[in-house]
């Protein structure tokens, strides 16, 4: 089973693409270390207060592909450096 999500972030403390790619690079590889996903950015790369993450899970079993991307959900949300605006997600 896979699990695709897309997320959607804001990130108002950034004031040039060099921070937000600060915030960005730090949280893409920190999720990556924890979780057994693949994650990147897919829109908006040169826009300096917003981002479009694609995260992607693969497993034997449909509940454990969304365990680990609703974790990875989880982890990203919480970082206060940016507020998430949307999320969407598809079972391939």
């Amino acid at each position: 089973m896979i699990v695709y999500a897309e997320v959607e972030f804001i990130i108002q403390t950034a004031h040039s693409l060099k921070e937000k790619r600060a915030v960005l690079q730090r949280m893409i590889t920190r999720t990556k270390q924890k979780f057994n996903i693949s994650i990147a950015e897919i829109d908006h790369q040169n826009v300096w207060q917003r981002t479009k993450l694609a995260l992607v899970a693969v497993s034997s079993s449909k509940e454990a592909a969304e365990r680990e991307i609703n974790h990875a959900l989880h982890y990203l949300e919480s970082n206060p450096s940016w507020e998430q605006l949307n999320v969407w997600r598809d079972y391939l």
